[in-house]
């Protein structure tokens, strides 16, 4: 049985699948990985891989214990170094044991992920293996964590990993549930200025800076607390906009003046704390046609 033993840890590193979804109804978001884009190509390096990986912002290091292992790397920007040597990202490789992977920040994004040619071998609760730290489902992974892998993923042709850069232009939304309880001359200044991404992140949401001051005056909404989906932008009751992600809260109170669509929840979750970011509302339709 293959294994790894991790050495080194930034925050948030965690167990991701492709979620949990169906249990908002008790109190339990999703989760899944913050991008599933990402996620889904490591994956696919592999021609076939675990339905388990490890998602991580600021790197991972770790040892092989045991070995062959496969192993395929994405996300944003890292450097990749297998036993000092580095290697192309994202990657694909095989490793073996005694083999030291060191996973650093490059140029761009926070979320970068591992996937391996077997299944991660924690249990599955809920159906899933995904860590929901806000529910108290699994944890953040720390140094000295090993991981044991079991049976084989099935395997198929792949292509060769090729870089992914990142989108650019507007972050696409679609108007809120609560977009009419914010005036007009609100709603248009949101499209029209500059946000910028704050440090107070995770997954539960990201922040927003309001340098333009467009949420400055917005009364104090008493909203009654209903369902939240990812990508909803929240306006907290000091004005500050926050977009909630993967890991969000099941319900809430205050007023949500748009939705970030499907197809650019991942881009927004790769812009790093100073990041400028824009608006652009589209339809429904849009949003949908436009999936990556």
């Amino acid at each position: 049985m293959s294994g790894i033993v991790i050495t080194r840890v930034g925050p948030l590193t965690t167990l991701q699948d492709a979620g949990r979804p169906g249990f908002l109804a008790q109190g339990v978001s999703a989760s899944g990985p913050m991008d599933r884009g990402a996620f889904e190509r490591a994956g696919g390096w592999l021609g076939g891989a675990g339905a388990t990986g490890i998602e991580f912002t600021a790197g991972i290091g770790f040892v092989v214990e045991d070995g062959p292992l496969a192993m395929a790397a994405d996300g944003g920007d890292y450097a990749l170094t297998v036993n000092g040597e580095l290697v192309a990202w994202p990657a694909r490789l095989v490793l073996k044991a005694g083999d030291e992977v060191e996973v650093r920040p490059g140029a761009w994004g926070n979320w970068g992920y591992l996937r391996f040619g077997q299944e991660i071998d924690v249990p599955a609760v809920l159906g899933s293996r995904a860590t929901n730290s806000i529910a108290g489902l699994g944890r953040m992974l720390k140094a000295g964590d090993r991981l044991a892998f079991r049976e084989e993923a099935p395997r198929r042709a792949a292509p060769h990993p090729r870089p992914v850069t990142p989108g650019e232009g507007p972050i696409r939304v679609i108007w809120g549930l609560h977009a009419d309880t914010f005036a007009g001359a609100v709603r248009e200044r949101f499209v029209s200025e500059t946000f910028h991404v704050s440090a107070r992140m995770d997954r539960m949401g990201t922040r927003l800076e309001d340098r333009g001051g467009v949420f400055r005056d917005q009364r104090v909404l008493s909203l009654v607390s209903d369902a939240i989906v990812p990508g909803d932008i929240q306006i907290l009751g000091d004005g500050t906009p926050i977009v909630l992600m993967r890991d969000h809260q099941p319900t809430g109170g205050y007023p949500r003046i748009a939705t970030v669509a499907t197809a650019d929840l991942d881009r927004f979750a790769q812009l790093r704390p100073g990041s400028a970011v824009r608006f652009e509302p589209v339809t429904l339709k849009h949003a949908l046609d436009k999936r990556p």
